[in-house]
């Protein structure tokens, strides 16, 4: 017998799922719904194949991930998902995830594949697995440069993208902050620039990822 955890916020998927899991006799079954309730029921029994979800309310896929594998590096985890995301697959892939499953997969052909990863086989192809690592690098990249930029952000510059966050007009906020249209248009243009971006809208999400402003004011 094969014990297997099923980790889904959906109760009915993950319970369905683990149902037709069992009809195959091979199988030992159980059902987690959050990271949190994985984490506690792996600790009490080690599963030898983890199916992991990794959009989650409270704990994600991703760090329950980590943690499953930080308490038990033998574990075999495999993602099962309906997020078709090169950047998703390439975080479950460095978390420790030896492969990934669509949700579209036939449920007949989920057996097999956790047979595979029981043996130590991995999921995905070394090109694969490659390709999905550098798209992980090239996001990190991208992050810490985006960082660098929204760390030289001056105060008077997260203060008027604050304002924009919080709804104001350009005119509100020129009287806000006693300034004129002309001189807060030219801050504007120093952010995109400092910023990198071409939009007001793109330094604000940018601002907001990086923790310059809030997006609830």
């Amino acid at each position: 017998m094969i014990s297997v955890l099923v980790v889904d916020d959906h109760r009915t998927f993950a319970e369905a799922l683990a149902l037709a899991l069992e009809g195959d006799r091979g199988f030992d079954v159980r059902v987690a719904t959050s990271g949190e309730e994985a984490m506690d029921l792996s600790r009490a029994e080690r599963a030898d194949v983890v199916l992991m979800d990794v959009r989650m309310p409270g704990m994600s896929g991703i760090e329950a991930i980590r943690r499953l594998r930080a308490q038990d590096p033998g574990s075999r985890i495999v993602v099962v998902s309906g997020f078709e995301d090169d950047l998703i697959k390439a975080q479950a892939l460095d978390a420790g995830a030896v492969g990934y499953i669509s949700k579209q997969t036939p449920v007949e052909e989920l057996p097999q594949l956790i047979r595979r990863a029981h043996d130590g086989e991995a999921l995905l192809d070394r090109s694969e697995a490659v390709r999905l690592l550098r798209v992980l690098h090239h996001r990190r990249h991208q992050d810490s440069t985006e960082r660098m930029r929204a760390n030289r952000l001056t105060g008077r510059q997260i203060e008027i993208l604050q304002l924009f966050a919080d709804g104001l007009t350009a005119p509100e906020i020129s009287e806000r902050l006693d300034m004129s249209p002309l001189t807060l248009r030219t801050h504007m243009q120093n952010i995109l620039t400092r910023l990198g971006v071409h939009r007001k809208e793109d330094a604000i999400v940018l601002a907001i990822r990086h923790g310059k402003i809030s997006a609830q004011g």
